[in-house]
């Protein structure tokens, strides 16, 4: 069972490296671009801008040295008066040396709900997908990595068969891919040092930290291996404070996100959060805006998350 506090880290935070001082000016960089350059990403209130965001997201993995590859798939709503529409998830693959057909996948959406800039939800959890290609790219790694970009993670195609992370993840497993542990990072730049700044529902509150400066690690109770590994490869290697909760089916916020349809092909997944309403008061508001986010803070996670895949992929 996981320890929630055994080696979770205390005190002041250690001053920024230099590569995460880089990384937090890649961040900022692309978090406003995704969300202030291109704006509001919802394919039926703004479909231009909506379309803007894979071919931004493509962009950045190409001068990156990647070949991307796109899976096209047709939406239509009567009752959004939505027509035939044909729209894209994005990934990016780094093939492994030893062992390629085990897959992690990284995966993050890119389109936010309507009148909703993004900036945390989720444009930093796609800067963070984009920063680990780039971080990940000249690692030698056994396992295959794939960087995916999916679309229409939010409502009205929430939890249903046109959210572009459960049309990936049947693809996955109708070609029979043995994906040995899938991380999406969502809604992860805001953090507070000051008391009750974090809120958790009952009973959970009773074991959770009240200050909201910490990053989450979210699965279900299938996931808890997975859970288990990646927060202790993230306390080990990282000096930020984490927690890591493999959640029972009661407990149904931990299934708001693109992990949520691995769950659904029989696939570990888990979400890397700063646990977004719970902490986050603009979460789905016009208000999510660049900044608010703690690209500082947001650099640390995911320079720590580079590393937790590193280790992965070795294994």
């Amino acid at each position: 069972m996981l320890n929630i506090f055994h080696g979770i880290h205390q005190g002041p935070l250690p001053a920024l490296t230099s590569e995460e001082v880089e990384l937090a000016v890649n961040l900022r960089r692309h978090v406003q671009t995704l969300s202030t350059e291109i704006g509001v990403r919802n394919i039926l209130s703004r479909p231009k801008e909506f379309e803007l965001a894979p071919a931004y997201i493509e962009s950045v993995f190409t001068k990156l040295g990647y070949k991307t590859d796109s899976q096209y798939y047709s939406l239509r709503s009567d009752r959004y008066a939505l027509p035939l529409t044909e729209v894209r998830n994005l990934e990016a693959e780094l093939v492994g040396s030893g062992k390629p057909t085990e897959i992690i996948v990284l995966g993050a959406h890119y389109d936010s709900v309507r009148d909703c800039p993004g900036a945390n939800d989720n444009a930093s959890g796609i800067a963070a997908v984009l920063e680990l290609g780039r971080l990940l790219r000249h690692q030698k790694l056994a396992r295959t990595v794939r960087f995916v970009a999916f679309a229409n993670e939010e409502p009205p195609f929430f939890h249903t068969n046109l959210m572009g992370s459960l049309v990936y993840a049947r693809r996955c497993r109708q070609r029979d891919e043995n994906v040995v542990g899938m991380i999406t990072p969502e809604t992860i730049g805001c953090y507070f040092d000051e008391p009750k700044t974090q809120s958790f529902p009952f009973p959970l509150c009773w074991l959770y930290p009240s200050v909201g400066n910490f990053i989450a690690f979210v699965g279900n109770a299938a996931s808890h291996d997975l859970v288990k590994r990646v927060t202790n490869s993230f306390r080990a290697g990282t000096q930020f404070p984490a927690v890591g909760f493999a959640a029972p089916k009661w407990v149904t916020q931990a299934g708001w996100s693109d992990h949520w349809s691995f769950w659904q092909c029989g696939y570990p997944g888990l979400m890397m959060t700063d646990t977004a309403p719970l902490r986050y008061r603009y979460y789905h508001t016009p208000q999510d805006t660049p900044e608010k986010i703690d690209y500082d803070r947001m650099a640390r996670v995911v320079a720590g998350l580079a590393r937790v895949i590193a280790e992965l992929a070795r294994e």
